[in-house]
């Protein structure tokens, strides 16, 4: 199967709001996606962040949407807020495409570090992070806050 990876562009927000609701539903939270197209948009255009996607035929079927922000202990920091791949393309080794061109926009902007969540349940996604010699804690606990 061919693939085009590239950096998201704004006429592929539906599509990413599309993926990230798929992931929802995918760990098990059908109804927690509550922001909008609307969101998605302004909030790209805004710079508050960023995707790359890859597509067969012209159709998104995967994305990685993450943003900067800031390690006090090691500088400049890529956080990954979303990898998903349509449930149609798993295992066809686009996430691997995806997920490396994340690693080189992270290096790209100077990133020390890249840092994600997995669930401890995900099971195909630890195994994929493995294989990356990523570093799983079991130490932090997750906080939020909602307004």
């Amino acid at each position: 199967m061919s693939y085009q990876v590239r950096k998201a562009l704004k006429k592929d927000m539906p599509a990413l709001l599309h993926l990230v609701t798929e992931l929802a539903i995918y760990e098990k939270e059908p109804t927690a996606v509550t922001a909008t197209l609307k969101d998605y948009e302004q909030n790209f255009e805004d710079g508050i962040f960023d995707a790359i996607v890859a597509e067969q035929e012209g159709t998104v079927i995967g994305m990685a949407l993450f943003f900067m922000t800031y390690s006090t202990w090691k500088g400049r920091m890529l956080y990954l807020e979303d990898f998903v791949v349509t449930q149609s393309h798993r295992r066809t080794g686009v996430g691997k495409l995806i997920f490396e061109a994340v690693l080189e926009e992270a290096k790209k902007l100077d990133a020390k570090r890249m840092k994600w969540q997995v669930l401890d349940w995900n099971e195909p996604a630890i195994k994929f992070y493995e294989k990356y010699e990523a570093t799983m804690d079991g130490e932090w606990l997750n906080c939020d806050l909602y307004f």
